[in-house]
């Protein structure tokens, strides 16, 4: 900006100046102070008292909504939803009173609790003619497509819950979504193995009707494993909500132009499908592949330390997360649990998967930099023993996070400053120029 730049100077501590270094305009700007984190300046009036607006690419230093749901300290490894650290939730919930407490912002009570859950089991069914929608997808459609398409199809089934200025229509469609997505996962999956689709059962909770849904066929009955069934219920709560990250700014982008919830939803479905959001757990289990026996670790390890070396340890560190992510330890348990309750000691990629885990943690090169373990790491190594294959993890991790994305939108829709997202840009093009007639152009 040259001469024009400006520099920031603090006033009283409520506010900021900036200075114009040319004019010596000055402007203040609010401080605001949220419950948790750091200060936030208010530039909402930027554009029009000083004629520019922020460059911030990525909006990594940009709060572009308030909230009350999530909360994470990335330095000191903290998440807390509504207030509750995560480790707790994880460690003495289950799902459901996380989905409750993600949506109204209380735990419940027992009450509270029962019609809630009975609300969200008698919604899991799904429009019949939804069977035939499915059946018009190629019978190789990655799973992902199947569940944009037919999230995004919901709102022509169900129009009594599509007007966002109805609180009551919003409870409706917020508890349609969180209870119909495992179903529409599963048969996203049956119909990749092409076997019949199993329908839900009232009398299974949450994650034990996903399973069956997923692994049960009408020739014999499925006999759940608790161990299996606790370990997803847990992996479901550790993804529940991540405050603003792509997929649920693009849920908010999305339902700040009046759009229905369910094309919201499958607009974060769409964003999640991305290999930098939601494949992450997916990237760890190509890496083992291409790493391929416990004999190599040492020399991939060594590869994943040289900076001009492209080869890196997916599921290593976190770009939110600068100390362990809380979620992992937890993961990590349920790891464990799942890996002896299913006896898999001959399987190779999970033996190198805990050889490698048990080299970084002892690596001084990763111990100092930090870069344990994350929750990818270790739901990609569950999904694998369980039988779940690599094309439906970011599914798994759909059905999770559509409660956070639902509560988010919630949020959104009844915020009185939210308006309908508009970035601007640093445009860098052309200036204006004369229009060159076909025969005249070189």
């Amino acid at each position: 900006m040259g001469n024009d730049a400006i520099r920031g100077d603090t006033a009283p501590e409520d506010s900021i100046t900036i200075v114009n270094n040319a004019s010596g305009d000055k402007v203040t700007f609010p401080i605001l102070q949220g419950s948790c984190g750091p200060r936030v300046i208010d530039i909402r009036k930027l554009y029009g008292a000083t004629d520019m607006f922020t460059y911030d690419p990525g909006f990594t230093a940009t709060g572009s909504c308030e909230s009350k749901i999530t909360f994470i300290d990335g330095e000191a490894g903290i998440l807390l939803h509504r207030g509750y650290p995560i480790e707790e939730l994880a460690a003495h919930s289950d799902f459901m009173e996380v989905c409750y407490l993600l949506l109204y912002g209380e735990l419940p009570t027992a009450g509270q609790k029962d019609k809630f859950v009975h609300a969200i089991t008698h919604h899991t069914m799904v429009h019949e003619q939804l069977h035939k929608f499915i059946d018009g997808f190629r019978r190789d459609a990655h799973p992902m497509a199947i569940m944009c398409g037919v999230v995004g199809a919901l709102s022509a089934f169900y129009h009594d819950s599509t007007d966002i200025s109805d609180p009551y229509q919003r409870m409706v469609a917020s508890y349609r979504m969180i209870a119909k997505m495992p179903t529409i996962a599963a048969w996203a999956f049956k119909y990749s193995l092409g076997q019949p689709f199993i329908y839900p059962r009232n009398n299974l909770n949450y994650a034990e009707n996903f399973i069956h849904m997923m692994f049960a066929t009408p020739a014999e009955d499925y006999e759940i494993s608790p161990v299996i069934a606790r370990a997803l219920d847990r992996i479901l709560i550790l993804h529940a909500d991540h405050e603003q990250n792509a997929s649920t700014s693009t849920v908010r982008l999305a339902g700040s132009s009046g759009a229905n919830p369910f094309a919201c939803i499958a607009a974060g479905i769409a964003s999640l499908w991305g290999p930098a959001h939601g494949g992450a757990n997916e990237a760890v289990l190509n890496m083992l592949n291409e790493i391929g026996s416990p004999n190599r670790i040492g020399e991939f390890v060594e590869k994943a330390k040289k900076p001009d070396d492209p080869f890196r340890l997916m599921g290593f560190g976190h770009r939110v997360y600068k100390n362990f992510d809380p979620r992992a330890r937890l993961m990590r348990e349920s790891c464990h649990e799942v890996l002896n309750e299913l006896g898999v000691e001959n399987e190779p990629l999970l033996e190198l998967a805990m050889e490698l885990e048990r080299i970084a943690l002892e690596d001084e090169y990763f111990v100092q930099r930090r870069l344990y373990p994350n929750v990818d790491f270790y739901s990609g190594i569950i999904f694998k023993a369980i039988g779940i294959p690599v094309s439906m993890f970011t599914v798994l991790f759909a059905v999770a996070r559509t409660v956070g994305w639902v509560a988010q939108w919630n949020e959104m829709v009844e915020d009185p400053n939210q308006k309908i997202g508009r970035p601007r840009q640093l445009y860098t093009g052309y200036e204006q120029r004369a229009y060159v007639p076909l025969a005249e152009r070189g």
